[in-house]
């Protein structure tokens, strides 16, 4: 009886489990908690990836209007919306219906670009003057202040009874949670804009050094780093052993951090556009926005391009992915819902105003400020609204 030969070589049974491996992790990694918005990208991987649903059919349910732009990320937790503005006040509004409840301020003249970051009853904000902020979620009273060299746009991210953050000091921060004290701090060789994301123990931080840094969370020794070729002004989305980043010379990159080497690597022939969007990442696809005005999906796998999206103007906000759909803002004005599969449009909103903001999605809502300083939050528009 003649034996079967099977026709599949060991590199690509290889890949197969590897890609098996990856679409787990990233199972994994999204499953809803409680469907909040805790933090900049909605989970402590940075995956991007929204826990709640969202409506069919999207509508304007109020807006709050600040004085200055709206470049910070939102937080929906506990029907509460938490966002920042760059006229240096955190503000707290009720979910359902945009009323203030209440604001705390920060040195006059400083801004809040951070993203709020919401843990056991308290918010994590960075400003402008380089200070981190402890804030109580339930009255806005400041619980403890940290004070960097250098202005903080990196939102936090939480370990056990830990925050992680960079500073454009070039350093990475560890504190303790409960009081602000130091836990430990590493130095890298240029500014940190993105938010750290993390493995398991590991905190996963791409930098102006051009470097990939992969921290130990318990005690902040470098576990190694792995060379980007440029500056990155993005936060790594983790998924697994890999990271997905983009970078200021034109590439978005897939790091295997374990092994400290490049699985692939993405740039456009035509077009030298800095990314500094953060990658969505689901098992369908690596969703990345570009200065070039293109929002892109690639495969996971090999960094094939699936599809393009092309706006009017450049995309410095992070999608986020919500079923089977795409939701991003643009420097355009407009505010887009793409179909995640084949990239076409489905909805969009015209603000009238730039968006560098990335989405917050949460509790069946959508919330954006644009730099207009105008926070939009949408949702399921009834008949009689």
């Amino acid at each position: 009886m003649c034996a079967i030969h099977n026709p599949v070589s060991s590199q690509s049974r290889t890949a197969t489990a590897l890609m098996l491996c990856l679409f787990l992790a990233i199972a994994q990694h999204t499953r809803a908690a409680d469907g909040d918005w805790r933090s900049f990208r909605g989970n402590t991987t940075l995956t991007g990836v929204a826990t709640s649903p969202l409506p069919d059919k999207l509508g304007v349910l109020w807006k709050f209007e600040i004085e200055e732009p709206i470049t910070s990320t939102a937080a929906i937790v506990d029907g509460a919306v938490y966002v920042g503005a760059d006229d240096g006040k955190l503000y707290a509004l009720d979910l359902a219906t945009g009323k203030k409840r209440w604001q705390y301020a920060v040195d006059e003249g400083e801004m809040i670009r951070s993203s709020p970051t919401v843990h056991g009853g308290m918010i994590f904000v960075g400003d402008s003057l380089g200070v981190m902020h402890a804030v109580d979620a339930s009255t806005g009273k400041k619980k403890w202040t940290f004070q960097t060299d250098g202005e903080i746009i990196s939102s936090a991210n939480i370990y056990k009874d830990r925050i992680v953050f960079g500073s454009y000091d070039g350093s990475i921060y560890c504190l303790k949670m409960a009081d602000g004290s130091l836990a430990w701090k590493f130095e890298t060789g240029g500014r940190v804009h993105g938010t750290p994301g993390l493995a398991g123990r590991y905190a996963l931080v791409a930098g102006c050094d051009e470097d990939l840094h992969v921290l130990d969370m318990d005690t902040g020794k470098s576990q190694r780093k792995v060379s980007l070729g440029s500056v990155s002004g993005a936060s790594a989305a983790v998924v697994g052993s890999r990271v997905f980043v983009g970078t200021y010379g034109h590439k978005v990159l897939a790091i295997d951090w374990e092994r400290g080497s490049i699985a692939w690597t993405f740039a456009d022939p035509d077009r030298d556009f800095p990314f500094m969007s953060s990658a969505a990442v689901s098992k369908d696809g690596v969703v990345v926005g570009g200065r070039d005005k293109r929002l892109r999906m690639l495969n996971p796998k090999d960094g094939k391009l699936i599809w393009t999206f092309v706006t009017k103007g450049r995309i410095d906000g992070s999608p986020v992915l919500v079923g089977n759909r795409v939701l991003f803002g643009s420097g355009d004005g407009n505010l887009y819902a793409l179909d995640k599969k084949t990239g076409r449009e489905l909805w969009r909103f015209e603000s009238g105003a730039p968006f560098s903001a990335s989405p917050a999605v949460g509790a069946g809502r959508l919330v954006i400020g644009n730099e207009d300083g105008v926070l939009y939050c949408f949702g399921e528009k009834r008949r009689n609204d």
